[in-house]
């Protein structure tokens, strides 16, 4: 997948993987990946760096834990974040059904028209 495509849509995508989970960064690459069928592979130079982001905007709370017995930061959903990814996914939902209905349909004949 084109990296201009993701552009503007990371944050959501992020915040949708973490939605009812706790994850360290490395597995929220791994929920990306899985869910895209393989077709976002995101580096972690761009997924930490978004991650403190959203930390600092308050969207995303992250603490220290011990998963598989190594020392790893995790990731969750703030109150905050939860309402940013509810907005997101209306708005997504809202520009899928706009952009459907000029791409997926075939353009009427002139008799049509």
């Amino acid at each position: 997948m084109k990296a201009d495509a993701l552009r503007g849509h990371l944050d959501a995508l992020l915040l949708a993987s973490l939605d009812g989970r706790q994850l360290h960064g490395y597995a929220i690459i791994e929920v990306l990946q899985e869910r895209s069928g393989g077709a976002l592979d995101l580096p972690t130079g761009t997924v930490y760096p978004a991650l403190r982001r959203l930390e600092r905007a308050g969207h995303v709370h992250s603490e220290w834990s011990t998963v598989g017995g190594r020392q790893r930061r995790t990731y969750r959903l703030t109150t905050s974040g939860a309402r940013t990814l509810a907005d997101e996914r209306l708005a997504w939902n809202e520009f899928t059904t706009a952009i459907e209905g000029v791409l997926g349909t075939e353009s009427p004949t002139p008799a049509q028209a």
